[in-house]
């Protein structure tokens, strides 16, 4: 008897979501387009971020939301709640702007001084979504990015708004693409590769290969200096 291949049965609650998400992005294009056309203010741009947080991603204008969320003396947009639990910071900006380094390090404070691990900034157009990593200094990985306005099919940016549902946040699926994403960056693999156990069965290999013995720890070196090190320069 021949061997069957398991496909994913898409639960009920994910299809309810990406069909509200589809219809819903749908029906905004036209007044984000809009806005960003007549380069509309900051306050009318949170309209729209509220009708797509509430109508599209299926948070509870009540509930969910908490706007101007005081954090020592500043103001965060948006506090998004799961189950009366604070989950991520909104940043909104006019829908004109461009999204940039000052804006996050912003949202940034919020998220260090409340203890929050998830940053979202929005023109109400482009989404972008960040973790944030305590410790000494504090990092920030980017985990998705989508702009609503740009290139792209509809399905393709349901996919990606999607792990900003409420069902999607409430069950950790972005906690788990972000994980999938961070454990094959850059800086990951390039910790793998001089790993001790890495660099003592490369140097292992390498006699194998050419008779010559290499100590791992200059080839940690030389892996560092050339490898890696033209890999980052490209």
């Amino acid at each position: 008897m021949g061997e069957t291949t398991a496909t994913r049965t898409t639960p009920k609650w994910e299809t309810v979501a990406r069909e509200r998400l589809k219809t819903s992005l749908r029906r905004f294009a036209k007044p984000l387009a809009e806005l960003v056309a007549r380069d509309a203010n900051e306050g009318d741009t949170r309209l729209l971020v509220t009708d797509v947080l509430c109508e599209a991603l299926g948070f509870d204008k009540y509930a969910d939301l908490s706007t101007e969320y005081a954090v020592k003396g500043e103001f965060a947009d948006y506090g998004l709640r799961i189950d009366q639990q604070l989950v991520a910071f909104v940043e909104v900006k006019r829908a004109a702007t461009k999204l940039g380094q000052r804006h996050l390090r912003q949202v940034e404070m919020y998220a260090v001084n409340e203890g929050v691990e998830w940053l979202i900034l929005t023109n109400g157009s482009s989404w972008e979504v960040y973790r944030l990593i305590p410790g000494l200094p504090v990092t920030i990985d980017l985990v998705l990015s989508v702009d609503l306005l740009g290139e792209g099919t509809l399905n393709k940016k349901v996919d990606e708004l999607f792990y900003l549902t409420r069902e999607s946040l409430k069950r950790g699926q972005i906690e788990e693409r972000w994980k999938a994403a961070a454990s094959t960056a850059p800086e990951s693999l390039a910790q793998v590769l001089v790993s001790d156990a890495v660099l003592t069965e490369a140097a292992r290999e390498l006699r194998r290969r050419t008779g010559h013995r290499v100590d791992a720890a200059d080839l940690g070196r030389l892996v560092r200096d050339t490898v890696l090190r033209a890999e980052l320069a490209r």
